[in-house]
């Protein structure tokens, strides 16, 4: 029952973080891209304490345990991660920096070996793994002239994948004794609290720059709410559980809740190549969880029939 539950979560992540791609390029149009992670992940921080608050759970970090993965968690998967990534998009267009973040599950594997040697990934995973990248290029259909036109835009994205795989492999949470509501609190609050020293430092970023109209501030708070305090808190549960390189492959989930939600809201083109990406995407994750499915099936006693029929 849990396995399942965790693929209903997994799927369910891979949506709410696809919509998160159309509702910030909504909310982009009034705010820098810094100042709103910044006020996106101060309400993520609130609502998170809340929660914790209302349900009576301590909010209190106690020793090394409890603060380690609020600091590798809120400094790298949140802060610096984003701090980065909202810097490279002012220079590179939003093809190349999901085209670059396609490389976080191939980066994962190679982290995880010299930091978390009981993570391994098979050959066949190998295979899937470069299925998937596969895919997130063609829906990304990136332009090569503009791949290379701006080190600093390809340097910046490429660094937010970086420090998102050193995040997410560092990030562990099985001797903390602070409750998951309340340790998301904290990560997203010290997150925040990162993006916000990033403003000053950043050209064009500044809370005054920002035009707040009702759409925008509905695109907000759907950002903080779902993809932000429900989406992260899922995330690091789902991290705990799965393990990183599990984690990694979400990135190559996202792209077509991103592609269609686009579609559907933004009124944005699906083209012939958009479908092939699907199709790269789904092929590659099917070579990656063989094992697992193949488990699922025995399971629920498909298989034993032919198990059967083979003994006779």
């Amino acid at each position: 029952m849990s396995g399942r539950r965790d693929a209903v979560l997994y799927l369910f992540l891979a949506a709410a973080w696809g919509t998160s791609f159309v509702a910030t390029k909504a909310a982009l149009a009034s705010v820098p891209p810094v100042v709103l992670a910044a006020v996106r992940f101060d309400l993520v921080a609130a609502v998170l304490f809340a929660v914790a608050a209302l349900g009576g759970r301590d909010l209190r970090p106690r020793g090394r345990d409890d603060l380690a993965p609020i600091l590798t968690g809120g400094l790298l998967v949140i802060g610096a991660h984003n701090a980065l990534l909202f810097s490279g998009q002012q220079y590179v267009t939003s093809a190349v920096a999901s085209t670059l973040l396609g490389l976080v599950p191939i980066l994962t594997p190679v982290a995880a070996r010299f930091l978390r040697p009981d993570e391994r990934l098979a050959r066949r995973g190998v295979a899937g793994l470069a299925l998937g990248f596969l895919g997130v290029v063609l829906i990304a259909d990136p332009d090569p002239t503009n791949l290379l036109a701006d080190v600093r835009g390809v340097g910046f994205v490429f660094a937010s994948a970086a420090v998102f795989v050193a995040g997410i492999v560092t990030t562990r949470e099985e001797r903390t004794t602070l409750d998951p509501v309340a340790t998301q609190a904290w990560m997203a609050l010290t997150g925040a609290a990162l993006l916000h020293l990033a403003i000053p430092v950043l050209p064009g970023e500044s809370l005054a720059a920002a035009t707040v109209t009702p759409a925008v501030v509905g695109w907000v708070v759907y950002l903080a709410v779902v993809p932000g305090a429900w989406g992260f808190f899922v995330y690091f549960r789902l991290l705990e559980r799965l393990g990183p390189l599990q984690m990694a492959l979400l990135e190559y989930v996202i792209p077509p809740f991103a592609a269609g939600f686009g579609w559907l809201v933004l009124g944005e083109e699906l083209t012939a190549t958009t479908a092939y990406g699907f199709v790269a995407i789904l092929a590659g994750f099917l070579l990656l969880k063989a094992e697992s499915i193949r488990a699922a099936l025995r399971r629920r006693g498909y298989g034993q029939e032919t198990d059967a029929e083979t003994r006779g």
